[in-house]
């Protein structure tokens, strides 16, 4: 690993950094398939040791990468300062400008989930606090999921960004694991009739949410408690501003440790958005963008597109009418904002 920082990099703080660097890099890569992390001992310059923590990655990806993690934490920082660690720079290496880097504060955890309530409540906390810079939805910056770009386009409607956004997942997830005609089916079902009907709920009838930063990334393998203060410590972030409810998705896996009791916590803290009955199909939905990402980034491995036709099937089962038909139903009427 190069030494020396490219000085275009990214510098939001000023940081005593020495010549040479202390590394003890993870030989395992903290079991992530795409990055190599380390942990940069220094000494300042009043000889107190400080620490970082460095994440890097080669080639364009890896350059998309870095730039949308420090983005979000940034902002996520901005606005929760004791849920994050701090970002301080991204940039790439000067002896090879084809290598990227995250360059944070470095937090000392533990190996335990976070605590159910203080974590959910923060989250909640931090949804409550934020808002959209423009009302919309979206980010100013592309953000990742893993190794694919999300979609980050400022949007007025949630249920058109939405599509937009799983729509891509789709298209992704397609290119990647080939083409299924029984997928290609149920996707179209889903974007025509489970989209609209889950989701234009929320902004029709007098109904109405707004735009929340989400973290976008929160399952176990990216969430600890702080050592020094005993607090949660949420990191790997790849932000939008979303319904909030979607920050939930990917704690709804069996396969994740964290589970329904940090959704029933959460909610004890940010109110369900009406129609609330719709809730957890919401959930399962989001969760299905989430799902669909991962069989993108393992070719080859259709356990996630297997686990995605099922909820596909039961959606699409569901709701065979749409949003027009529940509309209906209600009385209320067909509203497309």
């Amino acid at each position: 690993m190069a030494t020396a920082i490219d000085p275009e990099a990214v510098w939001d703080l000023p940081v005593d950094v020495p010549d040479k660097w202390i590394e003890n890099v993870d030989k395992k890569n903290s079991g992530n398939y795409w990055t190599r992390t380390a942990e940069i001992q220094t000494v300042q310059a009043d000889g107190t040791p400080k620490s970082f923590f460095v994440k890097v990655i080669q080639n364009k990806v890896g350059k998309a990468m870095v730039s949308g993690e420090y983005e979000s934490m940034k902002a996520l920082h901005s606005t929760s300062p004791d849920l994050t660690p701090e970002p301080i720079a991204w940039g790439s290496f000067a002896q090879a400008d084809h290598v990227y880097f995250f360059l944070c504060e470095f937090i000392d955890m533990t190996d335990d989930l976070p605590d159910v309530e203080t974590s959910m409540k923060m989250l909640a906390d931090l949804h409550k606090k934020s808002s959209s810079p423009n009302g919309q939805y979206g980010f100013h910056v592309p953000t990742l999921q893993g190794t694919i770009p999300q979609y980050t386009e400022w949007t007025a409607s949630w249920v058109d960004f939405f599509t937009k956004s799983i729509k891509l997942v789709f298209e992704n997830e397609e290119r990647s694991q080939g083409i299924d005609e029984e997928v290609r089916y149920l996707e179209g079902e889903i974007l025509s009739k489970v989209v609209p009907r889950l989701l234009r709920p929320l902004e029709t009838g007098g109904r109405h949410i707004t735009p929340r930063l989400i973290h976008g990334n929160i399952w176990d393998g990216n969430t600890s408690m702080n050592v020094s203060t005993d607090l949660p410590v949420f990191y790997d972030a790849t932000c939008i501003h979303a319904h909030n409810e979607m920050d939930l998705a990917p704690i709804r896996p069996v396969r994740h440790r964290m589970g329904k009791e940090y959704v029933k916590a959460y909610f004890r803290d940010f109110p369900i958005s009406p129609p609330e009955e719709d809730q957890d199909d919401r959930n399962a939905l989001y969760c299905l963008r989430w799902d669909m990402n991962c069989s993108t980034l393992y070719r080859g491995n259709l356990r996630y597109r297997k686990i995605c036709i099922e909820v596909m099937k039961n959606l699409t089962q569901k709701y065979p009418e749409g949003y027009e038909g529940w509309a209906k139903a209600r009385g209320e009427e067909v509203a497309f904002r």
